[in-house]
């Protein structure tokens, strides 16, 4: 059974993962991430000492739970410059503070790490309006690039042909077929998938209702940063990672909104791509990390993620995943494992580790 602890700093709670029903349970395992939840109350998505907050509850669970492989995601910076205005002084002041945090977890832990930045961010230069159409436009939260499109009108197509700032329309044949999938997974993808160009971005239903001021510019390439060696392609890091584990200890981190032109570490681009589609921060890039495969059929961009959400939907503390993915390094690997971060359920679902602490 896997089991989620819900800390409110006056209360715990723990509940059975998979059908959200309270529970209660003992182990090893359970009295170390009740410990550690109980030490390191979460400060908020964009508080200076949110990225603190990861470094300081990794580092404990690296000295009581002593784990082979960690993955951590440092998110504040990214939550931090898409949603309030930030002088160039005050945005270089944050990028070091988050790199001390990296810095301070690879010393205090001893473990090698495998640093990504996945995407510069841009100011929004456009926003298309696709709210008032006759057929649906659906995109999420983690979505600036991408709109699923379905049963468009004449009158939708008149207008949509119009947009400047659109780069192509994709049927979801031609989708399908860039990743390889098979016809049952068409169910899953919108009719037609909307592409922005760089700096623009969508207005439909699932986008936030807080108003962004900045987005992932295009990554076809993201940093890579490792003493392990290099890797050409997202897809390689998870093998690369395999290699040394577990002679040596290894912790993948993920600094989000950051390009290869702020990582201060030397680094090599990794192709974060296929073909005209590149990963925006999400949870797709996460399980395309963890899988070593593409992921973007299990949960495609632009889908109608919500038509599972009711009452007997397993996994209520998950998203939109419907079940726990088993492909994942944290879950396959033998050894011991943990993963940390400031991105909400990421970490849990797309890590597979023994251990996962979250926002």
């Amino acid at each position: 059974m896997s089991l989620a602890i819900i800390d409110a700093r006056e209360w715990q709670n723990m509940f059975d993962l998979r059908t959200g029903q309270k529970t209660e349970a003992d182990s090893p395992l359970i009295r170390i991430a009740k410990q550690t939840l109980a030490h390191h109350a979460y400060p908020g998505d964009v508080d200076p000492k949110s990225n603190a907050w990861v470094t300081d509850t990794a580092l404990e669970l690296v000295a009581n739970y002593q784990p082979q492989f960690a993955f951590l995601a440092y998110a504040q910076y990214f939550f931090t410059n898409r949603y309030e205005p930030m002088t160039g002084a005050q945005r270089n002041e944050m990028l070091t503070g988050l790199f001390k945090e990296v810095d301070r977890f690879v010393k205090e832990s001893g473990f090698t790490p495998v640093i990504i930045g996945n995407g510069d961010m841009i100011p929004i230069q456009g926003i298309m309006d696709l709210s008032r159409l006759d057929g649906l436009a659906v995109s999420t939260n983690w979505s600036a690039r991408y709109v699923g499109l379905y049963a468009p009108s004449e009158r939708d197509w008149e207008y949509i042909r119009k947009l400047d700032h659109l780069e192509r329309i994709v049927p979801k044949q031609e989708f399908l077929e860039l990743f390889g999938g098979a016809e049952v997974d068409l169910e899953r993808l919108a009719d037609y998938l909307l592409v922005a160009k760089e700096g623009h971005t969508f207005k439909t239903a699932g986008t936030t209702l807080r108003r962004a001021l900045t987005i992932t510019g295009h990554s076809f390439s993201i940093p890579v940063s490792t003493p392990l060696g290099r890797v050409t392609d997202i897809t390689g890091i998870r093998p690369l990672i395999e290699k040394r584990l577990p002679e040596t200890k290894v912790a993948l981190i993920m600094v989000e909104g950051v390009g290869p032109k702020d990582l201060p570490w030397p680094h090599a681009l990794c192709n974060n791509s296929k073909d005209w589609f590149y990963y925006e921060p999400s949870d797709s890039q996460y399980l395309t990390l963890t899988t070593g495969t593409h992921q973007m059929l299990d949960n495609p961009t632009g889908s109608r993620y919500w038509t599972d959400f009711n009452e007997t939907k397993e996994y209520p503390f998950s998203g939109f995943f419907r079940e726990i993915p088993a492909n994942t390094l944290g879950n396959q690997f033998t050894g011991r494992s943990i993963a940390v971060g400031n991105r909400s359920m990421f970490m849990h679902m797309a890590v597979g580790a023994d251990i996962s602490v979250e926002c």
